[in-house]
């Protein structure tokens, strides 16, 4: 499956005046367990509720056996370790062990550290298919006008024969909510030249033809 990506400018935090750009999903969508159950369904004869009660009971085991302070490794997907941390307001040690000591009710876990399995790398590279965005990157302080949002639809199904609410998020960066209500306003205007076609979850836009105008 293709997946959009920019080319992303890096600050230059050391001043060397050297521009270094790297490649960054243009948009990171999340799947939900209740997603990623229904794939693994498609694909096993367990059911959907099995399959997140499954992954629900391993989360509880990875908790259990990460409060014991173990490291997890789990096959084909990578290696989570617990990281310690003061709990929020505690001031730190001394070096030479001087002033306050800290005692186990001042401490918790304040992170999990996350090592990928090359495997799952591996598999992640064979299915990705990146794109390069037909769009220029723009700064996190910049937002696109409903305008410009526009003119991104409208250009976007010049080259492709439809356009979806996940597709629009990608290209102007806004939430479902909004990127679903935009499209609907596109789709309600005569003027944008954009219609809808479909009902629920299986609704797409399409560039209206001028014998529909």
């Amino acid at each position: 499956m293709s997946s959009y990506y920019i080319m992303k400018e890096m600050p230059d935090l050391q001043g060397t005046g050297e521009r270094i750009v790297y490649p960054q999903f243009a948009h990171i969508e999340q799947t939900t367990t209740h997603q990623l159950a229904a794939g693994i369904r498609a694909k096993s004869t367990f059911s959907e509720g099995e399959i997140e009660g499954l992954i629900q009971l391993i989360a509880d085991e990875l908790a259990h056996e990460l409060a014991q302070g173990h490291s997890v490794r789990l096959d084909g997907i990578g290696t989570f370790t617990p990281a310690l941390a003061l709990r929020p307001g505690k001031e730190r040690e001394e070096p030479d062990g001087e002033g306050t000591r800290r005692n186990a009710r001042s401490i918790e876990v304040g992170g999990v550290n996350f090592r990928v399995d090359k495997t799952l790398l591996y598999r992640t590279n064979a299915l990705c298919e990146p794109v390069r965005a037909p769009w220029k990157p723009r700064r996190s302080s910049q937002q696109y006008t409903p305008e410009e949002r526009l003119r991104l639809a409208q250009g976007y199904l010049e080259t492709h024969p439809y356009l979806t609410v996940t597709e629009y998020r990608k290209l102007t960066g806004l939430l479902r909510t909004a990127a679903t209500e935009e499209l609907k306003t596109w789709a309600a205007d005569d003027g944008t030249a954009i219609r809808a076609v479909g009902r629920g979850t299986h609704r797409v836009y399409v560039k209206k033809m001028k014998n529909e105008e």
